[in-house]
């Protein structure tokens, strides 16, 4: 059997791609579940260098990152758009379809 790549791993590398990771956000928007979006966004601060490195570049704890970005997190707004801000994202609002 020839070896396989683990799924995370090339998730992780597909991310690594602004466009890629704006698609990936924007589908897990459409979940029920606002914490897959922050499990989602966990996942693209970890293809994009790390938590540690997004503490740096958004100026917030790194240990708040990791709460924010849990399960069970609940982050303020300003925070995700800092977030987002330091991947190189950006937060837009449009009409739904209904």
């Amino acid at each position: 059997m020839g070896k396989t790549k683990k799924h995370k791993d090339c998730l992780l590398k597909s991310l690594e791609d602004p466009k890629e990771a704006a698609a990936y956000l924007d589908a897990c928007l459409d979940d029920e579940d606002p914490h897959v979006f922050l499990l989602a966004l966990k996942d693209v601060a970890q293809a994009r260098g790390g938590i540690g490195n997004l503490s740096k570049r958004s100026s917030l704890n790194r240990q708040s990152l990791y709460r924010t970005l849990s399960k069970s997190g609940n982050p303020k707004l300003t925070n995700v758009c800092s977030i987002l801000t330091s991947l190189g994202l950006e937060l837009h609002i449009t009409p739904s379809a209904s």
